[in-house]
């Protein structure tokens, strides 16, 4: 996932990349490296020990970036937004912030962000009945590094509930929302893992099964609607259907699963439902 969202970036234009890292950051590390494959240098930030939110984190990272307008990307969402037009309307609006939006379509499971009529943030609201009506922020944002600068170092702090509230609070014009014509993909669970996934293979054309690196199937194997990360071994005879098989797992001749996660460092599998 890590390497699709690089692709994208490099594809609109982005050279420079900084990756915030806490947990596992090696399986991050391992599939990156410096970024030369994918055409873009990366480098890290290293969240150690404490994770340090979605505006501690950036504080951590400004000396590691240049400029002033600095383009900050979730890590657990794809979307297929234009960054040129976003940068665009970004530097023409004068605010601090730009988030990237679309209609919130599932305000129930969704919280929202709230606009006026000129495209300024007034609020963040939960999800539920009082998100009716408003946008959903896929993950992608530009922020003036001023707001970071004068943050407490090392301190865990959030952007939204915490820094752009005060921001509002202040002077409503300083942050503002674009609301674009973008796609966008969540992996925030099992389903919508496996929705996304079926989505990229629709487009890529790969059918309904995705393999991943340095794995081996068993030719009598049989395979359906499943995904299989990287160094799966499935051996003669066996039957996947609608599971996702995690690195490293060694699926037995003659073994047969169905609707399951398989996991290399647990016994059991686990329902995907």
């Amino acid at each position: 996932m890590i390497r699709r969202i690089i692709g994208w970036l490099a594809a609109n234009g982005v050279s420079h990349v900084v990756l915030n890292l806490h947990h596992l950051p090696e399986t991050l590390t391992a599939v990156v490296g410096d970024g030369g494959d994918l055409g873009v240098r990366v480098r890290y930030s290293w969240e150690q020990p404490r994770v340090l939110g979605s505006a501690g984190g950036p504080r951590q990272t400004l000396p590691l970036l240049d400029g002033d307008a600095l383009l900050i990307v979730n890590g657990d969402t794809l979307t297929d937004l234009r960054l040129g037009d976003f940068a665009d309307a970004h530097a023409a609006s004068g605010a601090l912030v730009t988030l990237a939006l679309v209609p919130n379509r599932e305000h129930e499971r969704y919280g929202g962000v709230v606009l006026d009529g000129e495209h300024r943030v007034t609020g963040f609201v939960r999800r539920g009945p009082s998100a009716k009506g408003s946008f959903h922020f896929i993950g992608v944002q530009i922020a003036n590094r001023s707001i970071f600068e004068p943050l407490p170092l090392g301190e865990p702090i959030n952007s939204i509930g915490q820094v752009y509230d005060a921001l509002i609070a202040r002077d409503r014009g300083l942050v503002r929302g674009v609301v674009a014509d973008a796609e966008f993909w969540d992996v925030g669970t099992v389903d919508d893992y496996w929705r996304t996934s079926n989505a990229f293979a629709e487009k890529e054309g790969r059918g309904d099964v995705s393999a991943g690196r340095a794995g081996s199937i068993h030719p009598t194997a049989r395979i359906v609607r499943s995904i299989l990360w990287d160094d799966v071994e499935v051996g003669a005879n066996a039957i996947i259907e609608d599971c996702i098989i995690t690195d490293r797992v060694r699926v037995a001749s003659g073994a047969i699963h169905r609707n399951a996660i398989l996991v290399a460092d647990v016994s059991h599998a686990k329902s995907r439902r």
